[in-house]
């Protein structure tokens, strides 16, 4: 079967003959959701709105993609990794990862934002259902900011689905909102498509992904330093176990005996 990448040209699309837990689309509450329809509207203010919820830490949205990069390439990923943007958003990660990976991809529900994405990412490839991409094609599912608009109840049917779409041992990136941060709790109250977030804490977000089958799972804590006192970013990487970073960096492979294949 194929598909359309954001230029129009054909994609074949790979069809897994691995079976997985789980649906394949979204889950019913997130179609249905608000957020689709708020995500739509600020589409175009996107980044103006983030500025606006960060400004405090004298950065501007493209240092907090710019360091979710850093993040990506620590663990070896290059030109040649194929990297799925899971719940991409307006693309602002994705237009990152294309700079610094191979193939790229998105993944997003919300119509507006992935119009946007398609402009900033023109190298990529866009699709707005989990069941256009294909099954078992990528090295990295990088979830960045998503699993704290995802309804409780379908959390670990996303994951599974994002899980769904790597090669035996890819790995899954989930980079999340740290409530245990005071300043984290204050830019989330600012910003006003996070309006309605609940927030995680890094015990659910382990939880989150123990329970979709995940296996080898890690977790770090990141983004420690504001602009004024970012001498002190090199001892970041020495920090990544005190519980007091902005977002936490959660991962976890798809190795040969996880529960995710049969």
């Amino acid at each position: 079967m194929w598909t359309e990448n954001s230029q129009g040209n054909r994609v074949k699309r790979a069809n897994s003959s691995r079976k997985r837990l789980g649906e394949t689309r979204w889950p019913m509450a997130i179609s249905e959701s608000r957020e689709i329809e708020k995500f739509d509207r600020c589409a175009k203010t996107y980044n103006e709105l983030m500025d606006a919820s960060v400004r405090f830490s004298g950065e501007d949205w493209r240092y907090f993609a710019e360091y979710k990069i850093t993040c990506l390439k620590r663990f070896g990923y290059g030109k040649t990794t194929r990297v799925l943007d899971f719940g991409c958003g307006t693309g602002n990660l994705t237009s990152l990862l294309c700079d610094h990976f191979g193939e790229v991809a998105g993944i997003d529900p919300a119509c507006e934002s992935l119009a946007r994405a398609r402009e900033v990412a023109s190298r990529a490839t866009f699709w707005s259902h989990p069941d256009m991409a294909p099954d078992s094609h990528f090295d990295v599912s990088v979830l960045a900011g998503v699993l704290h608009h995802v309804p409780l109840a379908d959390r670990v049917c996303v994951v599974k689905q994002a899980m769904s779409k790597l090669r035996v041992n890819g790995r899954i990136v989930v980079f999340e909102h740290n409530p245990m941060n005071p300043l984290t709790r204050i830019a989330v109250e600012k910003c006003q498509f996070d309006d309605d977030a609940v927030l995680l804490r890094p015990s659910e977000v382990r939880s989150v992904l123990l329970s979709a089958g995940c296996s080898d799972i890690r977790q770090d804590y990141i983004v420690f330093f504001p602009k004024c006192l970012a001498w002190f970013r090199s001892l970041e990487l020495h920090l990544r176990w005190l519980p007091v970073g902005a977002q936490t960096l959660t991962t976890a492979i798809l190795n040969q005996n996880s529960p995710m294949i049969s």
